[in-house]
């Protein structure tokens, strides 16, 4: 695929799309000690897929989790591009003993949706560009 240098930093990939993502532990800290505990699930979407998909998306409209990121993401500049949180659960509170195992079960889950999610879309941009490189 023959990408010009503006579409290369929209991709982020130096000859397809690439993105990310991101299972994250966040631990909130109120006064001097950590209060509680939030796996999240985040997906960061270079600006060139999320603008083609979403120009595109009534192909897509069956699909939940695209959907959502469509509808949800916020537009971080271009070396973050799109971010969008598929799901954030609290894994424990201040004076809990144990972290909630049904949480990371669930974020594994949607990280797992999210994953396949981002490579749908990634096929689809590589589907276009190949499309119109043999179309030059």
């Amino acid at each position: 695929m023959n990408l010009t240098k503006k579409h290369q930093e929209k991709i982020w990939g130096e000859s397809g799309p690439y993105s990310q993502v991101n299972l994250k532990i966040e631990n909130r800290i109120l006064d001097d000690a950590v209060s509680r505990i939030f796996v999240i699930v985040e997906t960061e979407l270079n600006p060139f897929t999320f603008e083609l998909i979403k120009k595109n998306s009534e192909k897509f409209k069956n699909d939940k989790m695209i959907q959502g990121i469509l509808k949800n993401s916020e537009y971080q500049g271009i070396g973050y591009g799109y971010v969008s949180c598929a799901y954030q659960g609290e894994l424990m509170q201040e004076g809990d003993a144990k972290i909630n195992d049904k949480t990371f079960e669930i974020a594994h889950e949607i990280l797992a949706i999210a994953q396949q999610a981002t490579i749908k879309m990634h096929k689809f941009v590589m589907d276009f560009l190949k499309e119109k490189n043999d179309e030059k």
